[in-house]
């Protein structure tokens, strides 16, 4: 099972609350992280985008990295891990995004790869001048379907023509192109979101879901395998997860009941308030799963707790899940995180016991 860490481009991490660790990002920060990851043997680490903030109390994402350049930094000072940045398709021209690519590309000597995502926050766009109308929620997927194809264009052959309904490239160049086949990641949990994925990209993150539940994803994998089956294409599936871990199961548990504590009830607000602005698409959208009241101070990503036994035989769980590739790992605190994950949870885990004695030996 391929590991990957869903990197701290935002403040606080993904824990909407005012108990868990507290901090602001940062490019050492981030360093740090990815060189963990780099060195204990992890296969990728990917960047989100996020322009605008849920404020409260602990000032949630209002303090953000843009997700380019940083990995174009951490590009330079790695050497094996693949790295992912994120395009947020309403601010950036495909054309532009191809060429930031095919950079990154040269930079990281070809490990570099895109996550797309349509925009689901009006405000990150509209302080911009930059949202197309609440009319834009019917058909995000289909202006995605035809960034996606002048990026492929251009990627492939230097030159695209594309004309559709939302863009329109005459003799539009670019050189060089990237070296290595550039893969494109999507995060759809909806069947407009799977279906864009089935098309047009090469992996899908579907949310890990409940505590302690390793297997409750395999639903949205069977989805989303049943979607690329149709389309003749295959599609990696990796799953959400957050791991907060501890000496012993109490030990971590406590770390979460804290954690719930202290939830930021107005940052929270923010959310659901933003999720409820788009009454064109489905129920089945990621930012409504996210936007549960139920569990969102993690924002319902699927949550690994206890000791680091108890973290290696449930993710050992997770990799038995048909279909299931790998797993996005986020952590309660980074730096610490992914060392304490490298020195005692993946030697135990069976899935990565090549990998584990691997990183020992390189460390």
């Amino acid at each position: 099972m391929e590991i990957g860490v869903f990197i701290p481009i935002g403040s606080n991490g993904w824990l909407v609350s005012t108990t868990s660790p507290q901090y602001k990002p940062s490019f050492e920060l981030n360093r740090q992280t990815t060189l963990n990851a780099e060195r204990y043997g992890f296969d990728f680490a990917l960047s989100m985008i996020k322009l605008r903030g849920f404020g409260g109390k602990s000032e949630f994402w209002d303090h953000n990295l843009e997700s380019f350049t940083l990995m174009a930094g951490l590009a330079a000072v790695t050497s094996r891990i693949k790295l992912y940045a994120t395009v947020p398709t309403l601010a950036i021209p495909p054309a532009i995004a191809a060429r930031m690519c095919s950079t990154i590309d040269s930079i990281s000597n070809g490990r570099f790869g895109l996550n797309v995502i349509t925009g689901w926050q009006r405000p990150e766009y509209s302080q911009m001048g930059l949202w197309p109308g609440d009319e834009y929620f019917a058909h995000r997927y289909a202006y995605a379907a035809e960034y996606v194809q002048i990026l492929r264009e251009l990627w492939a052959s230097g030159v695209s023509n594309f004309k559709g309904r939302f863009f329109t490239m005459d003799d539009c160049r670019l050189s060089p192109r990237p070296q290595a086949d550039m893969k494109l990641i999507c995060a759809g949990q909806s069947d407009a979101g799977m279906e864009f994925t089935a098309k047009y990209a090469d992996y899908n993150f579907c949310f890990g879901m409940g505590f302690n539940t390793p297997t409750a994803c395999a639903p949205t994998v069977q989805r989303m395998q049943a979607m690329a089956a149709r389309t003749g294409r295959t599609i990696g599936n990796y799953g959400l997860f957050m791991v907060i871990t501890g000496e012993t199961d109490d030990e971590a548990e406590a770390k979460w009941e804290l954690y719930k504590d202290g939830a930021d009830l107005e940052a929270l607000r923010w959310l659901t308030q933003q999720g409820a602005a788009d009454t064109k698409s489905g129920k089945d959208t990621n930012v409504r799963h996210m936007a549960d009241a139920k569990s969102a101070v993690n924002l319902n990503i699927g949550l690994i707790v206890g000791s680091h036994a108890t973290c290696a035989r449930l993710l050992d769980e997770v990799a038995t899940i048909p279909g299931l590739a790998g797993v996005l790992l986020t952590f309660d605190e980074f730096v610490s995180g992914t060392e304490i994950f490298g020195e005692r949870i993946q030697p135990l885990m069976q899935c990565r016991r090549h990998v584990a004695s691997t990183a020992r030996v390189a460390a």
